[in-house]
Formats: structure tokens, C-alpha cells, sequence
């Protein structure tokens, strides 16, 4: 760049290097967040100069905010961004003296200027002064949301054609990482994000002042406890006639506990821990498969680790959980001096979700006597 404009940059990155070359530290914060604000509406004022001169289309962009995105290491969006910023401040001259005074910071102009933006033909009723007032008083989130509020009575079929748009981005997917971890990632719409973040927040509650876990490891449990919820219930739709359920297998002797098994294989995963095998076989359905050089020659009738009669007294007995250990994956087992509970030789308890750092809901963990 030349010129005095260019002359003006270099003055303005001389100042910022002196700037950060500084010894002393602790700056007013408020103050450096203004000035880089008002940088920000400086670059939307450009970047919306070189969109109207098309200074993209020299090195053969369709689109200026691809050029800008290109050239300043921004994503697309940010730049389409700047450009939106840029373009309406031209006919927001209070929001732009403002943003560049520090009154106002950059995401809330941007906020009142997406508005304007999509009023479209009814920009008209876009009042600069009651909403500079509100971007003065209100929070960026707030803003937001009153924006969206004013953007629906004043277009509410603007707003229902984004709505459906933003609806087609919804996207959920689940990968088995090299370790046999999932990655999850995904976008949800509105309602059913919202019914999710409900369900989910519900379950991951701290369960005492013994529960060291952090937040983000009771929310990861809280997913797989909504799930194992669902499937205990039985009102998720049949997969071949049959109720949707996790398969495990593993050998009789491993399920005894003897040294120099192989692991136990989890249907959909990689194979894990004999241990973490136990937790899952506490309380299940157990099917005995009978092999001949790999050959089924018997299968035999599927029955309850754990009855049903036996839960409920459980259930009355113990009123929740009574393994607290939540700080790291058990590997001992609960005794119980009460009778009742026995069955076939065992002792039971019962135990929730959080007693392990596997995800296991309303788990039945066997305890030998």
C-alpha cells in the first residue's frame, strides 16, 4: 500500500510494535478492547471499499469475502462478516461514531447491523438511536436476542427462511477413534439442541461432595447414561425384532476372572478391559454360546444376571447408589453385611452411573461373598 494511506498504516504498526514492546504490563483492559474494536470497523469500512472497487476479482475470486478470507487468514464467514459491518455502518453514521469512540463494542455493531441487513426492503424501520441505546445497555447476547426478537415482527418471513436454512446444517456424527474412544461432533437446530442440552444437564449433576469429576466428564456420562436410559426402557423402535442392546462377548474363563484371557469384544468398539467387561456384565442378559473349532454347536436361553425381584427390593432396600467411589474406575468390589440382596450365592447392591468412569445406567453390580 502507498500513499497516505499507506503511510497512515505504517505510522499505526509502528505504534502497535512500540505498543507491545512495552516493559510495563496491565493495561486497562476496557480501554485496548476499544481500540481494537475500532480497528475492526476500520477494516469493515475497507473491506467493503475493495468489495465496490472488486479488487477481488483481479486474481479471479467470485466473491470478495473469499478474496479477504484468502489474504487475511480469516474463515469466510468473518469476512462475509466485515463486509455486512462495513456496508451498513455507510447508512449507520451514530453506530459507526460509536464503535469507533469505544462506546459500543464490535460485536454489538455487528449485531445491529446483520439486523439491518436482513430487514432488507423494510430497513425503513430500523430506529439507529432506541437501538444504539440498547446496544449501550445490553449484553452482546442480550442484543442478540433482542435483535432476533425485532427481526421476527418486523419480517417474519425473513426470519422463517433462515430458520429453514439453518435447519438443513444440522449434522451429528459419531467416530471410533484408533484407542476405541468416540469422537462426537455435530450441529443440532434449535429445539432439538435445546431437548438434548435439557436432558443431558438433568443427568449430569453432581452427585455429592465426593464426586471429583469435572464438568465436561459428567456431561460425557450424562450422554451415555440418556442412552442406556432409552434402551433399558424398551420404547426405542426394534431392530430384527429385537430391542436395541449392547453386545458383549467374552470367554467363560474370563468371565471367571482367570489370568491370561483375551479381552472381551464390544460389539461396534475395540476390544476392552475384562474389568470393564465385569461392570457391563453385573446386570444383563447372558447367553451361553458352546464352540467347536469355531463352529456354534449350542446357544442357550438368554436370562437376567439380575431379576427383577431382586432389583426392586434392592431399589427399596439401598434408595439409589451405594458405591461412591466417583474419582476413578473401580476395581474392588462392595461387600454387604445385610442378607437381604443375596442371590444364588452373591451379594448385591446397587449402583448408578457415576460409580465407574465408563457410562453404565442403573447398574446392578454383583459383589461375591
Amino acid at each position: 500500500m502507498s500513499g497516505e494511506w499507506g503511510t497512515a498504516l505504517s505510522k499505526l504498526l509502528d505504534a502497535i510494535r512500540e505498543f507491545q514492546a512495552r516493559e510495563e504490563r496491565g493495561v486497562d483492559l476496557h480501554a485496548l478492547r476499544g481500540g481494537i474494536d475500532a480497528l475492526e470497523g476500520e477494516f469493515a469500512g475497507e473491506a467493503r471499499d475493495a468489495q465496490k472497487t472488486g479488487a477481488h476479482l483481479v486474481n479471479g475470486n467470485i466473491t470478495a469475502a473469499s478474496w479477504i478470507a484468502r489474504t487475511c487468514g480469516m474463515s469466510v464467514t468473518s469476512a462475509a462478516d466485515r463486509i455486512c459491518v462495513g456496508e451498513q455502518l455507510e447508512s449507520l453514521p451514530k453506530v459507526a461514531v460509536a464503535l469507533s469512540s469505544g462506546e459500543i463494542s464490535y460485536q454489538s455493531a455487528s449485531a445491529l447491523c446483520h439486523l439491518r441487513d436482513r430487514l432488507a426492503d423494510k430497513a425503513e424501520l430500523f430506529d439507529e438511536d432506541e437501538m444504539l441505546g440498547h446496544a449501550r445497555d445490553y449484553s452482546v447476547f442480550g442484543l442478540r436476542k433482542l435483535c432476533r426478537f425485532a427481526w421476527h415482527i418486523a419480517n417474519p418471513d425473513g426470519f422463517f427462511n433462515e430458520a429453514e436454512a439453518d435447519f438443513t446444517r444440522r449434522r451429528f456424527h459419531i467416530s471410533l477413534m484408533s484407542d476405541g474412544m468416540y469422537a462426537v461432533d455435530g450441529q443440532l437446530d434449535p429445539v432439538n439442541g435445546a431437548a438434548f442440552k435439557t436432558a443431558v444437564k438433568v443427568l449430569a449433576k453432581r452427585k455429592g461432595p465426593e464426586d471429583e469429576r469435572k464438568h465436561s466428564q459428567r456431561m460425557a456420562d450424562a450422554v451415555g447414561e440418556l442412552a442406556m436410559h432409552a434402551m433399558d426402557q424398551g420404547t426405542l423402535p426394534r431392530r430384527h425384532s429385537v430391542k436395541p442392546n449392547i453386545n458383549l462377548t467374552m470367554t467363560l474363563e474370563a468371565l471367571k476372572g482367570e489370568l491370561g484371557v483375551p479381552p472381551a469384544d464390544l460389539e461396534l468398539s475395540l476390544p476392552i478391559s475384562i474389568r470393564t467387561a465385569e461392570r457391563l456384565a453385573c446386570d444383563c442378559t447372558m447367553s451361553r454360546v458352546l464352540l467347536a473349532d469355531s463352529m456354534v454347536i449350542d446357544v442357550g436361553r438368554a436370562t437376567r444376571t439380575v431379576s427383577a425381584p431382586t432389583r426392586r427390593a434392592l431399589r427399596v432396600r439401598d434408595k439409589g447408589c451405594r458405591y461412591r467411589v466417583v474419582t476413578g474406575r473401580s476395581t474392588g468390589r462392595v461387600r454387604i453385611t445385610s442378607s437381604l440382596g443375596r442371590e444364588a450365592g452373591r451379594a448385591v447392591c446397587p449402583t448408578c452411573s457415576c460409580s465407574v468412569t465408563t457410562t453404565i445406567a442403573s447398574c446392578m453390580r454383583v459383589v461375591g461373598r
